[in-house]
């Protein structure tokens, strides 16, 4: 599929118009716990981000789903050394893939490998099965990982005068104040140098890839101070979507038609994109070599410059720049709807300290997640910020970066990736053939072409089977018409059919079971794949969506499948062992990692699989035992929903507060995990699912306000508007 035809996808978001809040419409229970509408103002003012110091982890960004920028402490990316090897500054989009040349002709059939299940001997792209490590190691399995790969659309840094002599560096800023006014999407960087004030503001459209931003100084006037942007190639690497090192592998052509720069550019010869600058009067352009280039404005108080980028070669583009005011009044216009729509929480009246913490972080992550994971393509987990695993998305991770945005109103932010699902449903079905199953094999690690990225893990993955189906069924919940149904029709029937095809009945058992062979969702048990089966999780999740994909037929007019009945209605028996239960059956995968068994009541509603009291067992031995260094950013809301759902309010809170190094919310919002890992989309995604359920509740939730939080006697006060309850 063309790289460029992604960019349509965001047209599947026009089934659903915005959802705008409505007192009427919302939950009586939703103003209990204080008096009157929420002030959301107020709310989003009190979480403004505001930097007095550069900080190597908490860059900020401003975007609106397909396209991001992210910025230092100056407003643009002037200093991009500063922030290596923590969190970098790029600019990015949904669009934004390249493919390196494919000299050896790799093919994913180069990577297949026999598996065998049940007596069938079925391929399996597992890669080198002899080596080391994840079996990425061979050439195929390395060029099929690393591509197509996202990379940077260009970095646009300040032109700064010299200080004694020498290039500036961040630290001759003085008197930094950067504050990010979320009500307005506006970044303004406010600092000193070489003896004078600079002020730079940095705005994103809302609807387009443009990035607009002005820069007031007396060092404008005199030409000591202006724009530069410097084009990059686009390397096949795990982290960095960009190289600034190899020149002659991408090319930069400029042309000036009436007041706009146009930058024409290629990289290896085949990916073709542009950009087109638009500065302010009185701006001078300097070409300083083919890839970089700079604006000053001698004489002028500021200066300003738009650019637009688009996956165009630079002659098909139409449209004329908007000016740096034009863009800033949208993306006003835009933000004051987003916050002032939608769900809202408050917990400002609560007597528990943590409380405006916790409000904090459930505002920058919606945020956070509006800018990063709402697009036409499911988001990488790092997002529009940087890359992880070469810029491809996990299908796995989609729903923890996305399955909220219907809980809180806003499912037509959901809606904007689901139409991919129906352009990869042939790749996905060609999938399922390939091991003798019926429907669409949704696969693991792919870029928009949906094409599996092949190691001893990811083929091997069935968690992410149900979640098209939860999330049809979430947006359903959202609208219940006919529409809705017709959209997702494919999705949801397909999705179930492998559910119903790919389980093997054991008949000494007498149950079904998943896999051999098997990888459980912590995929520590790879090794032992071959022989591994049953994943706690993937039974619970799988049983619950065949039941939902049998609603749907019925709301179709189709007769129930007896066949779907008799599959979910007789998967085998979840693993337990000393009385709790275990990630996977036969395989000892051990207390590491994500608990991801607790995922049977939590993420999943509930099921005839689960015990209570067995659940509650496992949750209070992973509260007190299971190692916390361990955990990752979703297992805190993850442990959440379960005890929701169990009753136990105390321990949805604490689970959220669980000290440690993987459940950190920087200043800018983003959770933290490791270096390779500075941000984590999924764990804010998590905790808006998990807040959202314990604010509005869900299906079978016990009566009253707020069911998944301590009562006020207890320290919570929580008033909320425009929430939906969980499925």
């Amino acid at each position: 599929m063309n790289r460029r035809s992604f960019v349509k996808l965001v047209g599947a978001a026009a089934l659903l118009g915005a959802v705008p809040y409505s007192a009427d419409a919302a939950s009586s229970n939703g103003s209990k716990g204080g008096k009157g509408k929420i002030d959301r103002k107020a709310l989003v003012d009190r979480h403004k981000i505001t930097l007095t110091q550069p900080e190597a982890l908490t860059p900020l960004s401003v975007g609106n789903g397909e396209f991001a920028f992210t910025a230092d402490v100056t407003g643009l990316q002037t200093f991009p050394g500063f922030h290596d090897g923590k969190m970098l500054l790029q600019t990015m989009a949904q669009w934004a893939w390249h493919t390196s040349p494919n000299e050896n002709h790799y093919k994913l059939s180069d990577t297949f490998n026999m598996y065998d299940s049940h007596g069938r001997q079925t391929p399996y792209p597992s890669g080198n099965e002899n080596g080391g490590g994840f079996g990425e190691d061979s050439p195929a399995a390395q060029w099929l990982c690393s591509n197509p790969h996202k990379f940077d659309l260009g970095r646009l840094g300040l032109l700064l005068p010299q200080i004694d002599g020498r290039e500036a560096k961040i630290e001759d800023l003085g008197d930094v104040h950067q504050e990010l006014d979320l009500w307005w999407g506006l970044l303004t960087s406010r600092f000193t140098i070489a003896g004078q004030s600079v002020l730079v503001e940095t705005v994103s459209d809302p609807t387009h890839d443009v990035l607009a931003v002005r820069v007031t100084s007396p060092l404008i006037s005199d030409g000591r101070m202006g724009a530069r942007l410097h084009f990059s190639y686009a390397p096949a690497d795990w982290l960095h979507p960009d190289d600034w090192g190899q020149p002659d592998r991408h090319t930069t052509s400029v042309s000036i038609v009436k007041d706009e720069c146009r930058f024409g550019r290629q990289i290896d010869g085949a990916t073709d994109y542009s950009a087109r600058a638009l500065a302010s009067m009185g701006a001078a352009h300097q070409t300083v070599s083919q890839h970089e280039h700079t604006w000053t404005a001698k004489g002028q108080d500021s200066i300003s410059l738009v650019l637009a980028f688009s996956p165009d070669p630079i002659e098909k583009t139409k449209g004329k720049v908007a000016s740096f005011d034009q863009v800033k009044r949208a993306a006003a216009k835009h933000w004051k709807t987003f916050w002032s729509t939608g769900g809202a929480i408050d917990l400002s009246e609560s007597a528990d300290s943590r409380w405006k913490e916790l409000e904090r972080r459930i505002v920058l992550s919606q945020y956070q997640t509006a800018i990063n994971s709402s697009g036409s393509l499911p988001p990488q987990e790092t997002g529009l910020v940087q890359n992880s695993w070469f810029g491809k998305f996990h299908h796995e991770m989609h729903w923890w970066h996305a399955a909220h945005f219907p809980q809180w109103g806003r499912e037509a932010m959901l809606m904007r990736s689901m139409d991919y699902y129906r352009q990869i449903l042939p790749v996905a079905r060609e999938t399922a053939a390939r091991i003798g199953c019926k429907g669409a094999r949704w696969p693991k690690m792919v870029g928009p072409e949906g094409r599996e990225s092949p190691n001893r893990i990811n083929p091997f993955l069935t968690w992410q089977q149900p979640h098209p189906v939860h999330f049809a069924e979430l947006i359903y919940q959202a609208k219940p018409t006919q529409e809705t149904l017709h959209f997702f029709k494919d999705i949801v029937l397909e999705s179930a059919e492998f559910m119903a095809s790919f389980p093997w009945w054991n008949d000494e058992r007498k149950c079904y079971e998943l896999g051999p062979p098997s990888v459980a969702p912590y995929e520590n048990n790879f090794p032992d794949r071959k022989t591994s089966k049953n994943p706690t999780f993937d039974l619970a999740h799988w049983s619950w969506a065949l039941g939902i994909a049998q609603l749907w037929r019925e709301r179709l007019g189709m007769a129930r499948s007896e066949e779907w009945d008799h599959v979910r209605n007789n998967f085998a028996p979840l693993a337990i062992h000393d009385g709790i239960y275990r990630e996977t059956e036969l395989v000892d995968a051990g207390h590491t990692g994500h608990p991801t068994m607790l995922g049977a009541l939590g993420v999943a509603p509930r099921t005839p699989l689960v015990d209570d009291a067995v659940m509650q067992k496992t949750l209070d031995f992973v509260l007190t035992k299971w190692p916390r260094d361990d955990m990752w950013g979703w297992d805190f809301p993850m442990m959440a929903m379960t005890a929701a759902r169990l009753g136990r309010p105390d321990q949805a809170i604490e689970s959220l507060f669980i000290d440690t190094g993987k459940n950190v919310y920087l200043a800018n919002g983003h959770n933290y995990q490791q270096p390779i890992l500075p941000l984590y989309l999924p764990g804010n995604g998590g905790l808006l699912f998990a807040v959202a359920m314990m604010a509005a509740g869900w299906r079978g939730a016990p009566a009253g306000h707020a069911p998944g939080f301590p009562s006020p006697d207890k320290g919570w006060t929580v008033r909320w508007e425009g929430l939906r309850p969980a499925l």
